[in-house]
């Protein structure tokens, strides 16, 4: 998922640059509704744990592995604004120190992976909510259902940006067969992570699940 230096041109990559400065301008703006000093250190958890999670990969074929994207886990906890800022924080961070994900790039992956995947995720577990309110079971199998979603959308963004500005070899219809066919495999591996997480935190913390709080509105 991470793009590299290259895969685009810079045309394409000015303009996704543009996309995510614009987005992150919009969150920092709205994030500041849903944090306060009980939610605060929370935001800091997410954004710890999703850093570590995206370090350690899991086989998905031979020779393929996958990694949690943590776009919806970080929305159903702390919310979709301050969800996008934990997950551009990790790209940025990847980035800068792991060369994970390319300088270039990086408006590409934060647009992709931050914006669109963790808007996605959160809008699917806001149209389950009633569900998620209903039990414990019902709120892993939300998590699931918006972590998959959250991965293979975020992988369309990818396409996109090829099918624009795509500068490699491989055909769009190749690079877009590769692309949903491999994240919908990484997103079953996502869906058990974030709905182990949030369960987890639920059972612990209740009140600090931003998706069952009462009032938290659709803000992505």
């Amino acid at each position: 998922m991470h793009m590299s230096d290259g895969l685009i041109d810079a045309p394409t990559a000015v303009l996704f640059g543009a996309v995510a400065v614009i987005g992150l301008s919009f969150a920092v703006v709205f994030a500041r509704r849903d944090l306060d000093d009980r939610t605060a250190p929370m935001a800091g958890l997410v954004a710890a744990f999703v850093f570590a999670t995206q370090m350690l990969n899991f086989p998905v074929l031979p020779g393929v592995s996958g990694h949690l994207l943590g776009g919806a886990l970080a929305a159903i906890l702390a919310g979709p604004w301050v969800g996008a800022l934990c997950v551009s924080i990790v790209l940025v961070l990847q980035a800068l120190l792991f060369a994970d994900g390319g300088i270039t790039a990086l408006g590409a992956n934060i647009t992709n992976m931050a914006l669109i995947g963790t808007a996605a995720g959160y809008l699917v577990a806001v149209a389950l909510r009633p569900l998620a309110r209903r039990s414990r079971a019902g709120l892993t199998g939300v998590a699931f259902a918006a972590a998959f979603v959250n991965t293979v959308v975020a992988s369309l963004g990818f396409v996109l940006e090829y099918a624009i500005g795509g500068q490699g070899a491989v055909s769009l219809g190749g690079v877009a067969a590769a692309m949903v066919g491999v994240h919908c495999l990484i997103g079953l591996g996502e869906g058990v992570l974030t709905a182990l997480t949030v369960a987890a935190v639920a059972s612990a913390r209740p009140d600090l699940v931003h998706l069952l709080r009462k009032g938290s509105e659709v803000a992505a």
